[in-house]
């Protein structure tokens, strides 16, 4: 039985979710959802029992002090509501939490059931892998819908995908058959730079929500860390000469397959997205540039064939070339 006493009635709610590990390169995801939690000023409503979830050998409790007594911190997923202001009002139900350890249909069925008592209208699911996509440009971002009729509304992908999946493609799969619509928008992470934080990536996910759902996230300081993250990454590749090698191969094949779309739409597009952002009274805002100290993956083991997932959810499949994120999901 749900109770969501305290909860308001809400707007047009919209329900975002990111899972931590294997769905979760580079942290992009859940820092997105984290980002708006804390710019929005969220409260928690409600945590799933972490006992049915969530095997604790894999992702261990943390024990911390307040005022001298010890308490515990288990791991586990979190919900919370928001409202969004501009350029309308909306509320926004974000789900945080870690990839579970098991029951993952009992998981998503307590989900939805949330989504239905809240009179969710979509679910919009995050997601981050490793692709082979070069730092030094724009972080690509697909977005992917088993909804024929949402992929041609929204301008989304038609998911495709066959082989391994993790929690986001379970969940995705449960709220197209419960009659919910479902998204899941992929930011593709550097696998040569895949250690997180990836705060270019999280940014480039908030950029495809906000164009998703026609809403605006304030950036704080995202796009100043996202800036500082890449000029860590030039550094790091000016002084490993088969690195530069490699991310300028990677920069000639991406600039050759993106060519047809240097449009007069694109442009136009990119050129909406820098006047909903601009700030009248605080100038504009950037749309690229993290922190954290950057660190090359050893190059020497390339991706093999079979590490690949030739599907729809990015550059390289559904959830990543790899396993990418943290270890804090089961792989």
């Amino acid at each position: 039985m749900i109770e969501l006493e305290g909860v308001p009635e809400l707007i047009d709610p919209v329900m975002v979710a990111a899972f931590e590990g294997w769905n979760d390169a580079g942290d992009a995801a859940s820092t997105a959802v984290g980002h708006m939690d804390r710019e929005f000023k969220g409260e928690v409503f409600a945590a799933l029992d972490a006992e049915d979830y969530y095997d604790f050998q894999v992702n261990r409790p943390t024990v911390w002090m307040e005022d001298g007594v010890r308490k515990i911190t288990w791991p586990t997923t979190r919900l919370s509501v928001v409202r969004i202001q501009t350029p309308k009002p909306r509320d926004l139900v974000l789900v945080r939490g870690i990839e579970p350890s098991m029951r993952w249909r009992s998981f998503c069925n307590e989900i939805l059931g949330f989504a239905h008592e809240l009179g969710v209208e979509m679910v919009v699911v995050l997601g981050a892998l490793l692709g082979d996509t070069p730092h030094t440009r724009p972080v690509p971002v697909t977005g992917v819908t088993s909804d024929a009729d949402l992929a041609t509304a929204l301008n989304l992908e038609e998911s495709r995908y066959e082989g391994p999946t993790g929690i986001v493609g379970i969940l995705q799969e449960a709220c197209t058959h419960a009659g919910i619509p479902a998204v899941s928008l992929w930011a593709a992470v550097p696998h040569y730079v895949s250690q997180p934080p990836n705060p270019k990536a999280t940014l480039a996910l908030l950029n495809r929500l906000e164009d998703l759902l026609d809403l605006r996230i304030p950036q704080g300081e995202l796009p100043e860390d996202a800036r500082a993250w890449q000029v860590g990454v030039d550094q790091l590749a000016a002084e490993d000469s088969e690195v530069a090698e490699y991310v300028q191969t990677l920069e000639e094949a991406r600039d050759t397959a993106e060519l047809p779309e240097a449009s007069g739409e694109a442009i136009a597009k990119e050129f909406e997205r820098y006047l909903r952002r601009r700030d009248p009274h605080q100038g504009e805002y950037a749309s690229e540039g993290g922190d954290g100290v950057p660190q090359f993956r050893d190059l020497g083991r390339q991706q093999r064939p079979e590490d690949k997932d030739p599907g729809d959810g990015g550059e390289n499949g559904e959830d990543g070339t790899e396993h990418g994120g943290t270890d804090d999901g089961p792989s």
